[in-house]
């Protein structure tokens, strides 16, 4: 599953980082690694851009940037 089909108050581990070298850099900068847990605080009105608990600290993330990373072990909890 993709990061952008989660849903709000989910939260899911990390299996790949795909994208152009450029935009998975960005996202490696930004601690969303391969193991990596992060949870879906929300979505902006218009469901993009959404915003992400990883490693205890919020970021923002594109909706078209979320869809080149895959998650597995999806699940309804607290954020991480």
């Amino acid at each position: 599953m993709n990061l952008s089909e989660m849903q709000k108050g989910q939260t899911g581990t990390v299996v790949k980082v795909g994208g152009n070298d450029r935009l998975r850099r960005r996202i490696f900068e930004m601690g969303i690694l391969k193991g990596t847990d992060i949870y879906v605080e929300k979505y902006a009105p218009l469901r993009d851009p959404l915003e992400l608990i990883v490693k205890g600290y919020h970021i923002s993330l594109r909706i078209e940037e979320a869809s080149t990373i895959q998650v597995d072990n999806v699940r309804t909890e607290d954020p991480v």
